[in-house]
């Protein structure tokens, strides 16, 4: 059985305890974060070079990471209607996203001549304001990526961040030259003179809500507040951080301003009296990099070096949600129930354990049984199969915990794979053995002999959608269709593989059948004569451990070991533009668990093999060892242990 070596890029949160919200995925420094105009998103941006958009009530990450830049990405915004984000990287471009399916907009906006420090959206949305090291600021028509106009020069050092004014006709924008520069956005000309009164380099700077003031913040470690009319300094500047402050926002009604220091805090203060409200908000293990309020103004997000974005209270400055705890060991496996209200998890501490999706509490005792885990859910919810290295298939009743009779024995070796029929009443079940077997899933009887014919160990097994068929895959580069009833098998074991077959599934009419291979192929069959439909489908450079098909048939997405998720047209063949570098996920393509012995919590660090159970992409009751997403009735694509959407496979 190979073993797995990374681990997945999203801790899920639920946020309905009093305790931390940490949103883990980036493997560098997250460098900016924002909340979409209507609260429910966020978005960050790190030196990974990846942007991540996230769930703001439950922490989870929607979708993929979205690929393209080649350096880090060092500023991320929402447009004022929250259907695209901008973000500005270190390799000098500007680039647009759809924030509802992940794609990149058109090409990256190219006129930088070194790295992009900060972006941001006009009010009106049809603008974007960058500012550079190369000590310009740019201003780009939104829609088409074309420049408006010259670059705006007048600073003597980079410029490290930039914000329009909410009417739109002004832009502000601060300087590691220690000043405060406010520009005509429709001419481009500097109004009035510099803002001068840091002390060194000026980091982060934003327009208060009405426009009249601006607030900044410097490596001098201080918060100081502006007439955005005059240019004076109002008041005296805001003292508390002990390190540079890297980030400063106003809140949306003005009162309050939040800012973000190298001094691992995150500070409030009335923006009228300058004085700071409450104590520092700590939790971050090192520099914080990015704040903001969300639209409502009642939370706060910050992203900070120690990879992590969490959420605050921004009246009380609690932190929100908590990781849910109880494992004793490395999580390996998780997996909601149907109806989304349930998640089950397995461990290496030898149980499974079924959690309340919306409290996060526990529901019942730990589940004793196996030594390690895959699992799958009954299609109506009420059950739960596992298998294991133990050698047996269990069956454990959902809402109790229970398990429901005695183990399944039959198997000699490892159990790899198993699945629900769809109408519930037997299991599947691969094997390191070399094996099929069904079971009765009300009584845990074995139904009929074993299904022999591969000569290698079946790594992955799947119902027709009618019931009457059973197809599996096999390292012996083989894939076989088996009837359910008679357990005989029909037609000729469908060879063309040059190497292990990791993945198979149907079609939704199930017509045909579709495998993935460790000979970086995907091929499609028919699934009434056995024979390979077309040629196969090339672009992998790696592995194909993940395979799926889309609820109309008409298009397969794949996983890979190269990190990429690929979409091809059924029909032709094709790969579909667009997805290349859209959808990666960590070698193998696979999910692995933590050793933070909570749930459901996962990392980026490498190292502990542990298998994933996700599900079958045609049919929601089947769980393998080497999948990592699921496909909806819907046509998304989700991870098998997080709600969000993460790419749609249009019909």
């Amino acid at each position: 059985m190979p073993k797995l070596t990374s681990v997945v890029r999203v801790e899920h949160l639920v946020v309905n305890q009093p305790d931390t919200a940490i949103l883990r995925g980036h493997d560098q420094w997250v460098s900016s974060v924002a909340f979409s105009p209507d609260g429910t998103r966020i978005v960050s941006g790190s030196w990974d070079k990846t942007v991540r958009i996230w769930d703001a009530n439950t922490g989870a990450q929607i979708g993929d990471p979205l690929h393209g830049h080649g350096q880090r990405v060092s500023s991320v915004a929402f447009s004022p209607d929250g259907t695209r984000i901008v973000s500005g990287s270190g390799d000098k471009t500007v680039r647009i996203w759809d924030a509802n399916t992940g794609a990149q907009i058109g090409d990256p906006l190219h006129g930088h001549n070194n790295w992009v420090s900060s972006v941001a959206f006009s009010p009106d949305g049809t603008r974007i304001v960058s500012g550079s090291t190369e000590k310009k600021v740019r201003i780009w028509d939104a829609n088409t990526g074309a420049q408006i106009g010259d670059p705006l020069h007048g600073h003597d050092r980079p410029v490290n961040s930039v914000a329009f004014s909410p009417d739109g006709t002004r832009i502000v924008s601060g300087s590691s030259d220690k000043t405060v520069k406010i520009w005509d956005a429709n001419t481009g000309a500097q109004i009035g003179d510099p803002l001068h009164g840091h002390d060194h380099w000026v980091r982060s700077v934003a327009f208060s809500p009405d426009g009249t003031r601006i607030v900044s913040g410097s490596d001098d470690k201080t918060v100081r507040i502006w007439d955005a009319n005059t240019g004076a300094q109002i008041g005296d500047p805001l003292h508390g951080h002990d390190q540079r402050v890297s980030s400063v926002a106003f809140s949306p009604d003005g009162t309050r301003i939040v800012s973000g220091s190298g001094d691992k805090t995150v500070r409030i203060w009335d923006a009228n009296t300058g004085a700071q409200i409450g104590d520092p908000l700590h939790g971050h293990d090192d520099w914080v990099s990015s704040v903001a309020f969300s639209p409502d103004g009642t939370r706060i997000v910050s992203g900070s070096d120690d990879k992590t974005v969490r959420i605050w209270d921004a009246n009380t400055g609690a932190q929100i949600g908590d990781p849910l705890h109880g494992h004793d060991d490395w999580v390996s496996s998780v997996a909601f129930s149907p109806d989304g209200t349930r998640i089950v998890s397995g461990s290496s501490d030898k149980t499974v354990r079924i959690w309340d999706a919306n409290t996060g509490a526990q529901i019942g005792d730990p589940l004793h049984g196996h030594d390690q885990w895959v699992m799958a859910f009954s299609p109506d919810g009420t059950r739960i199969v596992s298998g294991s290295d133990d050698k047996t298939v269990r069956i454990w009743d959902a809402n109790t915990g229970a398990q429901i009779g005695d183990p399944l024995h039959g198997h000699d070796n490892w159990v790899s794979s198993v699945a629900f029929s769809p109408d519930g009443t037997r299991i599947v079940s691969g094997s390191g053995d070399k094996t099929v077997r069904i079971w009765d899933a009300n009584t845990g009887d074995q139904i009929g002999d074993p299904l022999h014919g591969h000569d290698q160990w079946v790594s992955s097994v799947a119902f027709s959608p009618d019931g009457t068929r059973i197809v599996s895959g096999s390292s012996d580069k083989t894939v076989r269709i088996w009837d359910a009833n008679t357990s005989a098998q029909i037609v000729d074991p469908l060879h063309d593989h040059d190497n292990s077959v990791n993945s198979v599934a149907f079609s939704p009419d199930g017509t045909r059948i579709v495998s993935g291979s460790d000979e970086k192929t995907v091929r499609i069959w028919d699934a009434n004569t056995g024979a390979q439909i077309g040629d196969p489908l090339h672009g992998h450079d790696d592995t194909v451990f993940s395979i799926a098909c889309s609820p109309n048939g008409t298009r397969i997405p794949s996983g890979s070991e190269d990190n990429i998720v690929r979409i091809w047209d059924t029909t032709t063949g094709v790969q579909l533009q667009g997805h290349d570098h859209l959808v990666r996920h960590a070698p193998n393509n696979t999910i692995y668990g933590s050793m933070v012995n909570s749930l459901p919590t996962f990392r980026t660090t490498q190292g502990f093999p542990i298998n994933m159970v996700p599900q079958d992409h045609c049919n929601p009751q089947s769980s393998q060892a080497h999948h990592n997403w699921s496909l909806s009735q819907n046509g998304w694509i989700k991870l098998p242990n997080s709600p969000p959407n993460v790419i749609l496979i249009p019909p």
